[in-house]
């Protein structure tokens, strides 16, 4: 790493005091100690995608934050994460809002922004790849930036399954951040591949491999979306319920207002099909600081994270929900794992998207919940009425369920988009997109 770094241009740097300071904490001394760590650790980290650490110092520091567990404290995981999308690929990001303003689609409280659907990963069950189906079937009504990477610790992942679709698959190495506001001109949906937008991350590859435990890049994927100032909702998925609290307070520190984070009772970083799911939601309240006009009508306004005094303040509410209250039987988690490989998960998800699964497999429910469920956060379920388009009767179902949220109509707007062959050819329009984008 530091050769490398020094054919660059750019200096090795020590960071042997901040490793010392990380070395004395104790049991007894870290609640005292951690707050004023966190900046440390976090410019450190920065290091590590300009490649400015040594493979040593970088391994002490990774096993340092783990044993210590500081790699589980939200602050920290939240700063660690801007230092990540600092050093990524970055896409122009005022013709994205103007993307959001030309073809966002506003509908009940969501206001026509970029979405994410993602899980952490590491969850051990190994099931379909329901986060990536899911923000397929989302992205008719939603705009989709899905950002992902090739199976870590499963079989199959986003970026695997994405690549095995036949008869054509997406180009995804031509998704960057310069062509991603063209992509969008004809596509709700892009897969934002992470080697693509996050080069630094290939120097810590070789230190994570040797490691063999998980460290904080475990965790900060969902908090490294290139285009986090531009999300205006997203699901997450932990593998353990213990880091479901401090997920959601990592994103609200992180600027999100929007937000799902669940995590299932078998420890799955999905909504589970099979039971209850434990969830932790960022939801948006009145700002009484806020000085702007009283109607965002009245105002240029935009969905970014990233603007000024803030319309409204977020908190973090607690949750449970079940396949019962989207109107769906469970399924047993045996019954969409283990994970299969790409090429076959690839030909599931076709034959979904092609609505040849009958009503009731489990792994269309199992897709149905998680697209609802992002439908939800977004905002788009609260609109009393509905006009999606062709096949869509306009029978909003108004029922509540836990949250007060319309978790049966996030149901009626997947099935709308996978029974009409709406995401389909939402997929179709992302791959052309692509392949247009190679051109470039």
């Amino acid at each position: 790493m530091a050769a490398q770094a020094a054919q660059n241009g750019l200096p090795n740097i020590s960071i042997s005091p901040l490793l010392s300071q990380l070395t004395e904490l104790s049991s007894s001394n870290i609640h005292s100690r951690k707050d004023k760590l966190v900046e440390g650790v976090a410019a450190a980290v920065g290091l590590i995608f300009t490649n400015q650490l040594s493979p040593v110092q970088c391994s002490s520091l990774l096993s340092l934050l783990h044993s210590t567990r500081l790699d589980r404290e939200p602050l920290i995981l939240a700063k660690c994460g801007q230092q990540m999308r600092e050093a990524a690929a970055q896409p122009d990001r005022v013709a994205l809002r103007n993307i959001i303003r030309i073809r966002g689609r506003k509908e009940g409280s969501y206001r026509g922004g970029f979405c994410d659907l993602v899980g952490t990963g590491g969850d051990g069950w190994s099931t379909f790849n329901v986060s990536t189906t899911a923000s397929i079937v989302a992205s008719p009504l939603l705009l989709l930036s899905k950002h992902g990477n090739r199976a870590s610790s499963s079989t199959s992942g986003s970026a695997d399954l994405l690549q095995a679709i036949k008869p054509k698959a997406p180009v995804l190495e031509a998704v960057t951040a310069k062509a991603l506001p063209s992509i969008y001109q004809t596509s709700n949906y892009a897969f934002l591949f992470a080697p693509t937008f996050h080069p630094g991350m290939r120097h810590v590859a070789p230190v994570r491999k040797e490691l063999g435990f998980r460290t904080i890049f475990n965790l900060l994927g969902p908090l490294a979306n290139p285009i986090e100032g531009n999300i205006e909702a997203r699901v997450v998925g932990v593998p353990r319920i213990e880091l479901g609290p401090i997920f959601a307070e990592a994103l609200r520190l992180s600027g999100a207002r929007k937000g799902l984070v669940v995590c299932g009772e078998e420890q799955l970083d999905e909504i589970s099909c099979a039971g209850k799911t434990r969830c932790w939601r960022l939801v948006e309240r009145p700002n009484p600081a806020f000085r702007g006009p009283r109607d965002e009508e009245d105002e240029d306004f935009t969905t970014s994270d990233e603007e000024g005094e803030p319309r409204k303040l977020v908190e973090v509410n607690e949750l449970t929900i079940e396949p019962s209250d989207f109107g769906l039987k469970p399924h047993a988690l045996s019954e969409v794992s283990p994970g299969r490989m790409p090429q076959e998960n690839a030909a599931t998800l076709m034959t979904l998207l092609r609505n040849e699964l009958p009503g009731g497999d489990p792994v269309l429910d199992f897709v149905l919940l998680n697209a609802a469920a992002l439908f939800v956060i977004a905002g788009i379920c609260d609109s009393d009425i509905s006009d999606m388009g062709h096949g869509d009767d306009g029978k909003v179902i108004k029922e509540m369920g836990p949250g007060g949220l319309r978790w049966k109509e996030g149901v009626r707007r997947a099935r709308w988009a996978v029974e009409g062959g709406q995401a389909l050819a939402s997929l179709e329009r992302y791959i052309e997109a692509s392949h247009a984008a190679t051109n470039q």
